[in-house]
């Protein structure tokens, strides 16, 4: 018997050996072969005609791969046939549902709630009884006493140009008398700049009393009203030869001793111009003492502004006597511009847009229209960025209709319709033209800064002092109140936000709104009391750069005292 080989040898094959019947019968091979190429479904029983088709529509589509890639094609086909046969001539309407905060409904919620609270009592005695809070570490004194002693000589003379509005002039003349004491340079009279919005010419002499502050700095800092010939013979006469110094904004005290003092030893003389907030808030503390002493106790009004400023403060005591004399004051800012630049939405219609686009065209020409900006005065509401009226900002404050309030604002944008509810709910209300007749206050009327001057003096001795913006004016109040109030700066600051929430839900009864508002008001008495962290003004936070604390001997003093 030959052995099986699979290679052909020399041209002879050897034949396979026969197959078995059995084993070709039981081949899954043999029995796939038989039952055809699609036998299977055939022979399988059982099947419905619809899954017989369905099984061999798959089957070609497996064996025809390539129908996949006119899938995508027609599906793309297929949408465009169903949507060349949609209508679209009916648009669907989406609502919108605006957001809680957004919309301002100050006069219906007032309208809402007048009832009750013209029926509420509980606040007759409030003005008297609203300032509880007490300092936990003590009661804080004014500690800026004036030096004994003369002055080593001058290392030159210092100019500045101080821009902006009243305060911010303010600031810059505090920093100057700081800067010159520290250089040990002798400060000319500041010059105030006269500036595009503001339109106020004004000398130093028209708002401060210009001998009053040379001779309260006499023993800290040298300061001259003018410049002696022989140093503006070295330039021709004219100061704009004399080099100007631009210090980068919030630079650090020893920038000056480094940078200045070596150009001011050389010239003698140097500019510093714009000067507004060029000096950090946080310097050593005999800069601090400076800064302090210029603001609170050598910066008086001139004494046109001090006499006039005094009588309507006592008018104000005088008027509010059933009070023990105490009024409140407010500071409102909701003059055209600031509400144009504020891009918020009233209740003043069509005619209020108009006049905002208008204003903001004209104050700000192009700055609102630039492509690609949007406003969203919904927004700006919902972040607490909107000017309050005044009805928004007394409404609900705990005071009752006997309490006298002074109005300290320019020109109020729509005064007919937003005072008209606030007179209603305070007839006691006043203003300086109120206050003052058309002759005391001729002498004042086309000059800003000396009628903000004017408002200034009332609002610093109110008992009570409210503030609806930010801004150098209610800051400067507020530091200024801290040190002659013991540190407690008597200032109610709402949370514009939760006014916003509050004042946009038409659902709100009385006693919650009355519970809240009350809240926001306690709030700020605990927070009367604040010391100045790190980059806070030192004109905001006087404490502890321009006071020290009481001890508990002065303390008991103090109250037997009183």
């Amino acid at each position: 018997m030959h052995a099986y080989n699979r290679l052909p040898s020399s041209g002879h094959s050897t034949p396979s050996p026969p197959s078995s019947p059995l084993r070709s019968s039981r081949s899954p091979r043999y029995r796939r072969s038989k039952a055809g190429r699609f036998g299977s479904a055939q022979l399988q029983p059982g099947r419905t005609l619809a899954q017989r088709l369905a099984w061999l529509l798959l089957s070609v589509l497996l064996r025809r791969q390539g129908i996949f890639l006119f899938a995508p094609l027609n599906y793309i086909s297929g949408m465009l046939l169903y949507m060349g046969s949609v209508s679209f001539n009916v648009v669907p309407v989406i609502s919108h549902c605006p957001s809680p905060g957004s919309i301002y409904r100050s006069p219906q919620i007032y309208a809402k709630l007048r009832p009750e609270m013209n029926s509420d009592n509980s606040s007759a005695d409030a003005i008297s009884t609203i300032w509880k809070h007490s300092y936990k570490g003590g009661e804080w004194r004014a500690c800026t006493n004036r030096s004994s002693g003369g002055l080593p000589d001058t290392n030159g003379y210092i100019y500045i140009e101080a821009n902006g509005g009243l305060n911010q002039q303010r600031t810059s003349i505090c920093n100057a008398v700081a800067v010159a004491g520290y250089l040990n340079a002798t400060l000319v009279i500041p010059n105030f700049h006269f500036h595009s919005i503001w339109r106020d010419p004004r000398k130093f002499k028209d708002i401060y009393d210009e001998d009053y502050f040379i001779r309260t700095l006499e023993n800290d800092v040298r300061v001259v009203n003018k410049v002696p010939a022989y140093i503006m013979e070295r330039f021709d006469q004219n100061m704009s030869n004399v080099y100007n110094f631009r210090i980068k904004a919030w630079s650090p005290i020893q920038y000056c001793r480094d940078a200045v003092l070596p150009r001011l030893l050389e010239e003698k003389f140097i500019r510093l111009s714009p000067f507004a907030n060029r000096l950090s808030f946080d310097a050593p503390p005999a800069v601090q003492r400076l800064r302090c002493f210029a603001n609170y106790e050598a910066l008086r009004f001139s004494s046109a502004i001090s006499t006039l400023g005094e009588t309507l403060v006592a008018r104000m005591k005088d008027r509010s006597a059933s009070n023990g004399g105490k009024y409140i004051s407010v500071h409102l800012r909701f003059e055209e511009d600031m509400v144009a630049f504020s891009c918020c939405v009233y209740d003043g219609g069509e005619e209020e847009s108009a006049d905002m686009k208008a204003a903001r065209e004209r104050g700000w020409k192009g700055k609102f229209t630039k492509p690609g900006r949007v406003i969203r005065p919904g927004a700006i509401r919902i972040n607490g960025k909107c000017p309050l009226t005044l009805l928004e900002l007394l409404l609900g404050m705990g005071f009752d209709r006997s309490t006298y309030i002074y109005l300290a604002s320019g020109k109020i944008y729509s005064a007919e319709r937003n005072m008209a509810p606030l007179l209603e709910m305070f007839p006691n209300l006043q203003t300086k033209e109120m206050l003052a007749s058309n002759a005391e206050l001729a002498p004042f009327k086309n000059y800003s800064s000396r009628m903000a001057a004017i408002d200034y003096t009332v609002c610093v001795h109110s008992e009570v002092f409210v503030t609806t913006q930010g801004g150098n004016f209610p800051h400067f109040l507020m530091g200024h109140r801290r040190y002659l109030y013991g540190g407690h700066s008597k200032t109610i600051r709402p949370d514009k936000r939760k006014l916003a929430l509050l004042l946009d839900n038409p659902n709100i009864g009385w006693r919650s709104f009355k519970r809240q508002i009350l809240n926001m008001r306690t709030h700020s008495d605990s927070k009367g009391y604040e010391l100045k962290r790190p980059n806070d003004s030192i004109y905001m936070f006087p404490c502890p750069d321009c006071m020290c604390r009481l001890n508990k001997s002065e303390v008991s003093r103090s109250s037997s005292a009183t």
